[in-house]
Parts: structure tokens; sequence; C-alpha cells
């Protein structure tokens, strides 16, 4: 596909076909996906694909867990996990306990275990560039390093007429994840990425103009764009 068609038209899939991804497929997105940039080339991402059928039941236990707790959030009016308006996070807003005891019914999170590949990805953290670490703010830099891999997977995925989605929720159950998947504590979870064919492939996607977001010289300056 022409790299413009790609970018403009890759959308978050949540709902796959049966039909199975070969590893030979799989195996040509995650080679795409390598050249990502990352902070001193250092390459942090580490990726376990997971195809055992008890291990992926545990892992969307997790994930089930870590979605009540967002949709806990959403039911007060809040963005899960969110920091206030002095850019720092003080606590929960929600209860945990109860929210992790409260169904929250979702198609995607209740069949998360059946979607055609899985593929948990892990941050290397001594290998992160932390230039925001010490702020007096959320801490965004890491991310950097890890975050343009996982897209790539996504692009590189509808090349090969895939879809899937990059899904942060899981993160929320770092601790059984490391123990379930050998990850020692100097790994990060960064997310979980489902992959397969799109039971319905968007072809056009909502986003915000140019100049609704991008301003000249300074951030109260003229709108920029067409």
């Amino acid at each position: 596909m022409e790299l413009r068609e790609v970018m403009r038209t890759t959308a978050a899939i949540r709902a796959f076909t049966d039909e199975p991804v070969g590893d030979d497929r799989l195996a040509r997105v995650l080679e795409a996906a390598r050249f990502a940039p990352s902070g001193g080339n250092r390459q942090p991402w580490r990726v376990v694909v997971v195809t055992e059928p008890g291990l992926r039941a545990e892992i969307a236990r997790c994930y089930q867990l870590s979605w009540r707790e967002y949709t806990a959030h959403l039911a007060a009016g809040l963005v899960p996990f969110a920091p206030d308006e002095t850019g720092r996070w003080e606590g929960p807003a929600v209860d945990l306990e109860a929210a992790r005891a409260t169904p929250a019914p979702n198609d995607f999170a209740d069949n998360l275990a059946s979607v055609p590949v899985m593929l948990v990805v892990f941050a290397h953290l001594p290998s992160l560039a932390v230039l925001d670490n010490g702020l007096r703010r959320q801490s965004i830099v890491g991310g950097g390093s890890i975050y343009p891999f996982t897209h790539n997977i996504l692009l590189a995925a509808r090349n090969e007429g895939l879809g899937g989605v990059m899904t942060t929720v899981i993160c929320r159950q770092e601790d059984k994840m490391r123990e379930l998947l050998g990850a020692s504590p100097s790994l990060a979870l960064a997310g979980l990425v489902a992959l397969g064919v799109p039971v319905h492939q968007p072809t056009r996607l909502r986003r915000r103009q140019v100049a609704e977001f991008t301003t000249r010289e300074r951030l109260d300056g003229p709108a920029f764009g067409p």
C-alpha cells in the first residue's frame, strides 16, 4: 500500500474474523516494525507472541480486571488515571477494589482470548532515556522510545491486509503479567497488540483538522493549516 493511504486508514480494529494469521505474515509485520526509531537506537522493545490457549485466557482475565477499573472512571465522568490540572496524579479517583469486583461487559475484553494474534510488548527500562524524570508532572518521555514501534506494528499489519489495536489497559495488571510471561523487574509492560483480519476495515477516519491543534510561534498564536 502507498504510505499516505496506510497512515490515513490504520484504524483501531477490535473485531476480527476467524481467519488465522500465519507465522510468515506475522514475521513480515515485525520485520518492518523493527525499524522504528528509539532513543540512542537502543530498541528497548521485547515482544512475546502468545498462542497457548490457557495462557491467553489468563491474559484475557488480566485485561478484564483492568477494563473494570477503566470503566469505573468513565462511569464517574473521569479520564481514567489522568493527572490533574497541575500535571500530577495524586492517587485513585475511584474505589479500585470495588471496580474490579464489578462486571463491565465489553465485546473486545470478553473475546480477547480468541483474537488471532496476541502480542505482549515490554519496554526495557534501563534502556530508556527519560528526560522528564524529576519534573513536577506526569512523566511521558520514555514512551517515545517504545510506542513508535507498536504503531509501526499496526502500520505494517495494515499493509498486510490485517487490522489491530494497541491497548495499554492491561498495564494495570503488570505484576501478574510479569509472573505469567517470565518478565524481570527491569521490564515494564508497555501494552498489548491484538492483530487479525478485520471484520470491517474503515477507510475514512475522524480526526481533528491541522488548524485545530497547530499554531504559529506560540500556543496562543494564530492557527496553522490549510
